[in-house]
């Protein structure tokens, strides 16, 4: 049995207690279209401070271009010192193929996803492929159109179980806010894909690979001075106890409607403990959203 949960106005009152931050972006940072207000501020504060921020995005796509979506969204380079995404993972395990898996998936790749995410593979010795019957693997970014349900792709991904193609999975996201409504991620498409009996190969949070890599960046600091903030308890919190890391809920993000905390206004503590206690994941704070 968890302690009552703390639900913080921001984050001055926990920062002393830790060196580095490992922070989310979607829902987090901003919303896909600008960055919430107070982020900014909370950012440099902590810089300010000597804290160092790393970045963990969950976006099907590489770092460079996670970081000039961000500076179009309002986020000036004086906030954060790192970041990494599951787009570069999944980049570097399909070029490195670093296991069993990734060295049997062959060369021909069937994408499931915008062009947009196409600089996970286009550096790299791959024949994008435009039909099941010509793969080897499928790659697997996310949604062409942010109305799209997991139906759309359902043939698709039929056709993919049919032929055993294994799947890699850039974004093991099941949502994401877009504005003010969600949209589903590559990670829905996969895990319907593994309930059909597909193999799926995950890069990204809440994978412990995601943190030991952000850490790693950070400089190998001591983890009981790392705090992971984010507003996903499949992805955020249980990265951060897969990784020996604290974690912060911001509850204005994907959970807002399960948590009572719509527009930035904080949770209704019975939704947060009934929410914590059924996902058995304990953040050490909560925050509406992330200020200072």
């Amino acid at each position: 049995m968890h302690d009552t949960t703390p639900i913080l106005p921001g984050l001055a009152g926990l920062a002393d207690r830790y060196d580095a931050f490992i922070v989310d972006l979607w829902g987090v940072v901003h919303d896909g279209e600008r960055a919430y207000p107070g982020v900014v501020d909370c950012l440099r504060r902590l810089r300010a401070a000597g804290k160092r921020v790393c970045l963990l995005s969950n976006a099907p796509r590489r770092v460079g271009r996670v970081l000039h979506k961000l500076r179009e969204v309002g986020v000036p380079a004086d906030c954060d010192d790192l970041a990494m995404s599951s787009g570069e993972l999944t980049y570097e395990a399909l070029r490195d193929r670093p296991d069993a898996f990734h060295r049997a998936l062959g060369r021909r790749c069937l994408h499931v996803g915008p062009p947009r995410d196409d600089d996970v593979y286009d550096a790299l010795d791959l024949e994008v492929v435009a039909r099941p019957d010509d793969a080897s693997f499928v790659l697997c970014t996310g949604i062409d159109d942010w109305d799209d349900t997991v139906a759309d792709y359902h043939d698709v991904l039929v056709a993919a179980v049919v032929r055993d193609l294994p799947m890699v999975c850039a974004n093991p996201d099941l949502v994401v806010v877009i504005g003010t409504r969600l949209a589903i991620c590559a990670g829905k498409l996969a895990q319907h894909y593994e309930k059909m009996g597909g193999r799926v190969a995950y890069h990204g949070k809440p994978h412990r690979e995601a943190y030991d890599r952000c850490l790693a960046l950070l400089g190998a600091p001591d983890r009981r001075r790392v705090l992971v903030i984010g507003d996903s308890f499949h992805t955020d919190l249980a990265g951060a106890r897969a990784a020996d890391l604290d974690g912060v809920l911001v509850t204005g993000g994907i959970h807002a409607d399960e948590l009572g905390s719509q527009g930035g206004k904080p949770p209704d503590p019975e939704l947060l403990e009934a929410a914590i206690t059924a996902h058995g994941l304990a953040p050490v704070a909560a925050m509406p959203v992330l200020r200072w």
